[in-house]
């Protein structure tokens, strides 16, 4: 907190303004536009120290002013004002998402699409999953008398398979009982209390254990695994991406989603509405966006992750407050149909 009241002041209009309209913001615009009750001079200087600071930087071409990444962070956590979204608009978006019927596929493409739409913005939408991954049920089916199918079901409905070639000949019953064994002792269980350790090393009881905390654990660190996508046309209308190559590099960015993963882990973990700007020194690819993102599913239930990407000048109220809506609707309506 390093400014005075009127360079806070100063310093939100230039943002307003450039969010508004993407050119470089003079002293004489401010000084005609608001009644601030000071000269060009004074504002010139202002908007001088804002730039030594580091919250403000000029082209060479233009006498005019525009935010940096610094500023946009000062604007995001000390200007703006929270604002909820208007109901109108709120209950636009509810009415959407109860024309899905409950079909999970349908939810996770019209949750990207509403965000892509209300915010214009290129939106990425995560399935739901537990926190961690939680075991459900088991089930060994016998396909000849040496060879089975492990078929495992983890909390939220995902469903991993893999046939089992078998040291000995195992009936139905036999492979029954092992999943039902195994099955009382895993019920809700996270990958951490799958222990193999404590079965018989040469079981096949512990051989299946094994092969459930293997997959468990390749799930808990898939995090961003099937990740629905929608907006990116209002990216390519973006003026910030008109140059080839840094439109190349944000498409490329979205195609790939690599950078989702470690974002993805801290909102899981932290919930609320995280605000990532410029790649904050992190990732280097998204020098030129701007990302907003929430969790959505209460802390202890299954859930995902939603956001949106956009150029570093945001409207970033309007995109906070969409990305919030949605996605409490989410958990609730993921905890009415589903139960969780």
């Amino acid at each position: 907190m390093d400014l005075t009241e009127r360079q806070r002041m100063i310093l939100g209009l230039v943002i307003r303004e450039y969010i508004q309209n993407p050119v470089p913001v003079a002293s004489k615009v401010l000084v005609e536009k608001y009644p601030l009750g000071i000269s060009p001079a004074t504002a010139r200087n202002e908007l001088a120290v804002l730039e030594e600071r580091g919250y403000l930087t000029h082209p060479h071409t233009s006498a005019g002013r525009v935010p940096t990444e610094k500023g946009y962070r000062y604007f995001v956590e000390y200007l703006m004002q929270q604002v909820e979204l208007p109901l109108e608009e709120r209950l636009t978006i509810r009415h959407q998402f109860y024309q899905v019927h409950a079909e999970m596929d349908q939810m996770m493409r019209l949750s990207a699409a509403v965000l892509a739409q209300q915010t214009r913005s290129a939106a990425l939408v995560t399935p739901p999953r537990a926190p961690q991954s939680l075991y459900k049920h088991l089930e060994l089916i016998s396909l000849r008398e040496t060879v089975a199918l492990l078929i495992l079901v983890l909390q939220g409905g995902l469903v991993k398979q893999q046939v089992l070639t078998l040291d000995a000949p195992y009936t139905q019953d036999q492979l029954s009982a092992i999943a039902g064994r195994l099955n009382h002792l895993y019920s809700g269980v996270t990958v951490d209390q799958v222990r193999p350790d404590v079965l018989a090393a040469d079981s096949l009881e512990a051989r299946v254990a094994r092969i459930v905390h293997d997959i468990m654990s390749q799930e808990d660190r898939q995090m961003s695994q099937g990740i629905y996508r929608d907006g990116l046309s209002y990216i390519l209308e973006a003026p910030e991406f008109h140059e080839v190559r840094s439109l190349r590099q944000v498409v490329d960015l979205l195609e790939r989603g690599m950078f989702f993963e470690e974002m993805l882990a801290e909102v899981m973990e932290r919930g609320g509405v995280q605000v990532i700007i410029g790649g904050e020194g992190r990732w280097d690819e998204l020098s030129d966006c701007s990302v907003v993102m929430a969790r959505y599913g209460g802390e202890s239930r299954v859930g995902g992750a939603l956001g949106v990407v956009g150029p570093t000048r945001m409207p970033y109220a309007h995109a906070i407050s969409v990305v919030r809506y949605v996605a409490e609707l989410m958990g609730d309506l993921m905890y009415e149909w589903y139960g969780y």
